[in-house]
């Protein structure tokens, strides 16, 4: 089979299912965002009508639904250039662009109008600039531009536990921006890792992805830098009062053993050679370093957040962890 190169001309557009408007939500990224920006709303520990909660919730699913839409139209032609990437619904032909800009600027207007109204204007605010930033800032101006594109653009990511936190309580105070900095901490070594061993189909894109322009041991080397400042501030919250003796024994445990795989990858060879892969995790020997990082990775982040909602469900319950 013969690969696409960058003068292949989108497929023609078929007969879009409801499936596949849903994949043009992202639903497994949407699910890490309302499952952080969800704890957000809970560690404010500020009284809120359950029903607005749940509204707060939808407006944050809905937005981030409505920013990997408005993302998949403009990217639409470098996804059809990667193996990871070309499946998705409108490189595939199964939606127009047009079609999910129009799904994404409705979903982005809904979702941060409705916020403001049921909610307050700060969470508004909050989710408002989380969707432009991640439309427009990185997916436009970064993505394409700058090795830097995932550390800057992952502000966008990391924002969703702030926008939760304002929606309980009307505001965003220190420890709000403790979660966001562990998540934008987290988001170089998370997306290097994978990238060391789908750097080719980056190459190809002209994604100027961190292995690509800076090489593969540069980027190990960053991974390990990124990493060991991500375990020492994600133990800040159990000094801040808001975390506890759980989410203490979850970040320092968790923290070492990520400091760990990024020694590992950092000695290893990891994306040196072209990689070879049929999957996502399955990957030649000399990039399972960068695999491993990769998968614990998610592991990490959702036991923090884990563990932080754990502690609070329990004080509610008039538990002590």
């Amino acid at each position: 089979m013969t690969e696409p190169t960058a003068a292949t001309i989108l497929p023609a557009p078929t007969v879009a299912r409801w499936q596949d408007y849903v994949q043009l939500l992202k639903p497994r990224v949407m699910s890490l965002v309302v499952f952080t920006a969800f704890t957000g709303l809970m560690c404010a520990r500020a009284p809120i009508n359950p029903v607005l909660a749940a509204v707060a919730v939808l407006c944050i699913a809905v937005g981030a639904g409505g920013s990997a839409a408005l993302n998949m139209a403009y990217d639409a032609d470098i996804d059809l250039l990667m193996r990871r990437t070309r499946g998705r619904p409108v490189p595939s032909g199964a939606v127009q662009a047009a079609d999910a800009l129009a799904l994404g600027i409705t979903l982005s207007l809904f979702s941060v109008g409705l916020m403001g109204l049921a909610l307050n204007w700060l969470a508004a605010g909050l989710l408002g600039f989380t969707i432009i930033f991640y439309a427009l800032v990185y997916t436009v101006w970064l993505k394409r531009r700058t090795p830097q594109n995932i550390v800057i653009g992952g502000l966008a990511g990391a924002l969703p536990p702030a926008v939760g936190w304002a929606a309980a309580s009307g505001a965003a105070p220190l420890n709000a921006w403790l979660l966001v900095a562990i998540i934008f901490l987290w988001t170089p070594p998370h997306f290097w890792a994978l990238s060391l061993y789908t750097s080719a189909d980056y190459a190809k894109a002209g994604v100027p992805m961190m292995p690509v322009v800076k090489g593969a041991a540069s980027t190990r080397r960053q991974i390990l830098a990124y990493s060991v400042v991500l375990a020492l501030a994600a133990i800040a919250p159990a000094f801040t009062g808001l975390g506890g003796t759980l989410y203490l024994a979850v970040a320092a445990l968790g923290g070492l053993a990520f400091i760990a795989l990024a020694v590992r990858l950092a000695r290893s060879g990891a994306g040196d050679a072209a990689p070879r892969h049929d999957g996502l995790y399955d990957v030649m020997a000399a990039t399972r370093p960068a695999r491993d990082l990769f998968a614990f990775s998610i592991l990490y982040l959702f036991g923090l957040f884990a563990a932080l909602l754990i502690e609070r469900l329990a004080a509610l319950g008039g538990l002590a962890l």
